[in-house]
């Protein structure tokens, strides 16, 4: 299989284990090509892309950036806190206008679930979900199997344990299903309050004790406490959240075995990860930021030869 069997990345719910191991092979080769002296490549150079953001990134909309840059493809930013919806123009109208400027692929973040799909039923152009709301975000999770592949040579029959903000994490929930496509086995650990009631649907087991969580995974996969996204409060305070869900050192010391440290980041150093775990030889997180502008080069590539 050369081409993915869809014209848009709206969710890893939505691609087949065969979409993402293309994408995969893909990726692999342009890894190579970020690791030369000229890190730019023709394969986009009549293509234009416009990065629409509604809400803040800074990680995800460099790596996009970059990933679009390198490919030669046109970029166009848009940023919804200067723009006209603020002045009440609805999405459908701020993307035609964007449109009608001639854009061949939207990549596109908003703080409502479906807002991709929305658009991807009414427009033309190949759509890339860089996270919508709560519900997906499905490159984060295609780096993350990515690295576990790089890291570990495979991903399937790897047990990967998610620990932290479950129930507000976009990440969690794509990384569920990329996981499982390839054959991995899945673990969410966190505070009762901070895992959704449905999440024993998804097929995972679920722990609330970190210290069984990291003694049963080969792979652990820390996110980060969403407080911006947290109407009430889930947990006393941060303080406590850290001293029964923070990982540290001396915790990876007691265990058995080497595991691996992930973080799809921003990291909240002394809540959810010490500094002795993020900086330490356990985690792949710098690698995590590198890999993601490849497997988003990868992305955007085989999503312009699907017209």
């Amino acid at each position: 299989m050369s081409q993915l069997s869809t014209r848009h990345l709206l969710g890893i719910k939505d691609i087949s284990p065969e979409d993402i191991q293309l994408i995969f092979e893909t990726a692999d080769n342009f890894k190579e090509v970020l690791n030369r002296p000229i890190k730019k490549v023709p394969s986009l150079r009549d293509i234009t892309i416009a990065n629409i953001f509604f809400e803040n990134s800074t990680r995800t909309r460099l790596s996009f950036e970059l990933a679009e840059k390198r490919l030669s493809a046109d970029v166009v930013n848009f940023s919804s806190s200067t723009s006209s919806v603020k002045k009440g123009e609805t999405l459908i109208d701020t993307v035609n206008n964007i449109l009608s400027m001639k854009v061949d692929m939207v990549v596109m973040r908003h703080s409502s679930p479906g807002a991709p799909h929305f658009l991807a039923r009414n427009i033309t152009a190949n759509i890339v979900n860089a996270g919508d709301g709560t519900h997906e975000h499905p490159t984060q999770a295609l780096l993350d199997a990515f690295s576990i592949r790089e890291k570990l040579g495979d991903v399937a029959g790897k047990k990967i344990a998610i620990i932290g903000d479950i129930l507000h994490s976009r990440v969690a929930l794509s990384n569920i299903f990329c996981l499982q496509k390839l054959g991995a086995e899945v673990m969410v650990c966190g505070p009762t309050t901070l895992i959704p009631k449905h999440t024993v649907s998804l097929g995972v087991k679920v722990e609330h004790d970190v210290e069984k969580a990291l003694q049963w995974c080969d792979v652990a996969n820390v996110l980060r406490i969403q407080l911006e996204r947290q109407q009430i409060k889930y947990f006393p305070s941060l303080r406590e959240y850290s001293l029964y869900f923070g990982i540290n050192k001396k915790m990876l010391d007691r265990l058995d075995k080497e595991i691996v440290i992930m973080h799809p980041g921003p990291i909240n150093r002394g809540v959810e990860l010490n500094s002795d775990v993020a900086d330490s030889e356990h985690s792949i997180i710098l690698q995590q930021v590198e890999n993601g502008v490849a497997v988003r080069m990868a992305v955007l590539y085989l999503l312009a030869g699907v017209k």
